[in-house]
């Protein structure tokens, strides 16, 4: 068999990945219990030794290389004039079809795995009532930790840490990095599936294209390294990192990620780590409770320390700065492979952590 032939049946085998995929996702207790919890956790712990341990992101420079090869490809096929152009769509095909395999094994079918709140036996409904609870504590919450580490209740939170001397200096990436364990660790207690060791969180090399693009971070499926945007606001580099590990750990909804990052920062030691995951979650509760009642979210909101508020109009200034004609269209694709991966809504499936928040509090207030 020549190389054309094996070429065009790896190609072809992308639509038999398909439907092989869509059955699996109709089968989600079975991918929980053998992919998620028993052979994700394999490859996961595997790459992340594999990884981890560079200082840069090897994914990073895999997908510039990609990208590089992709444009030369183009650059060859249109200067020949496209006299080769069923072989290049072969090529295009059989590219597609392992890089869906790749995807799909190393970590895409956690996609399909049961929804949280089945998996923690809680709700998925809520009463405004019991959003207005969760709403006022992680108020009390935010206004205590702002009172803690701010200068003054109307100045921003900077992230600190302090240094060998005791004085308190600017967060290390690096340092930040190794304090996001302390969190995950404090979890294992309540919820074993979230044990993390060994580390692979990373800033991204292309931190000024996410930033273009409209994300704070990013997930690579095939290296499963962690990136976080090193260009956003320091007092979100706790929760956005989080966030990532939690990918890691096979919580591949954005939601379900965001959820998880909450809970990872508040049972955090590190109070910075708390604040950035107090003010992030209190932002969706709010944001819901307005959608709800829009008096009483003005009333609710009226009662957040303005130094809380300082550090979201930072976050919405830096992605101002970095408002572009193109972010529509990326956000398009984006929300366009969400409802690829069993997120039927898009973008708004992320008002999911909500549910998930505001009931896990019912059930167990003192993780909140």
């Amino acid at each position: 068999m020549n190389q054309k032939k094996i070429t065009l049946i790896v190609g072809l085998m992308l639509f038999v990945q398909m439907i092989i995929v869509r059955i699996l996702s109709r089968f989600p207790e079975t991918i929980e219990r053998y992919y998620s919890t028993r052979f994700y956790p394999i490859i996961s712990k595997a790459f992340r030794y594999t990884f981890g341990w560079l200082p840069f992101s090897f994914g990073d420079i895999m997908y510039s290389v990609l990208v590089f090869l992709i444009l030369k490809s183009l650059f060859v096929f249109f200067k020949n004039k496209r006299r080769f152009w069923k072989d290049f769509l072969i090529n295009i095909l059989a590219i597609a079809s392992i890089v869906y395999f790749a995807f799909h094994l190393l970590w895409g079918l956690n996609y399909y795995r049961l929804p949280l709140h089945q998996s923690l036996e809680i709700d998925k409904e809520y009463t405004t009532e019991d959003l207005i609870t969760l709403t006022q504590k992680l108020i009390d919450k935010s206004n205590a930790l702002h009172e803690q580490l701010a200068i003054n209740d109307s100045t921003a939170v900077v992230v600190m840490t302090k240094g060998e001397d005791g004085k308190y200096i600017a967060f290390a990436k690096a340092d930040l990095f190794k304090t996001t364990l302390n969190g995950y660790e404090n979890l294992t207690l309540q919820f074993p599936k979230l044990h993390y060791p060994p580390k692979s969180i990373k800033t991204s090399l292309l931190s000024y294209p996410l930033s273009v693009m409209g994300y704070s971070g990013y997930l690579n499926p095939i290296t499963n390294e962690a990136q976080i945007n090193g260009l956003v606001p320091h007092h979100r580099w706790p929760v956005i990192s989080c966030h990532e590990q939690a990918h890691q750990l096979g919580f591949a909804k954005e939601n379900e990620a965001n959820f998880i990052a909450v809970l990872a920062t508040l049972n955090n030691d590190d109070p910075y780590f708390q604040y950035s995951g107090s003010i992030f979650a209190l932002r969706y509760c709010l944001n819901d409770l307005y959608r709800r009642d829009k008096e009483l979210g003005a009333l609710l909101r009226d009662k957040i320390t303005p130094g809380i508020l300082e550090n979201y109009a930072l976050s919405r200034a830096f992605w101002d700065e970095m408002d572009n004609p193109l972010e529509p269209l990326f956000k398009y694709f984006y929300t366009g492979y969400l409802k690829a991966n069993n997120q039927p809504e898009g973008l708004r499936t992320y008002s999911y952590m909500v549910a998930l928040l505001v009931n896990y509090n019912k059930n167990f207030p003192e993780a909140l």
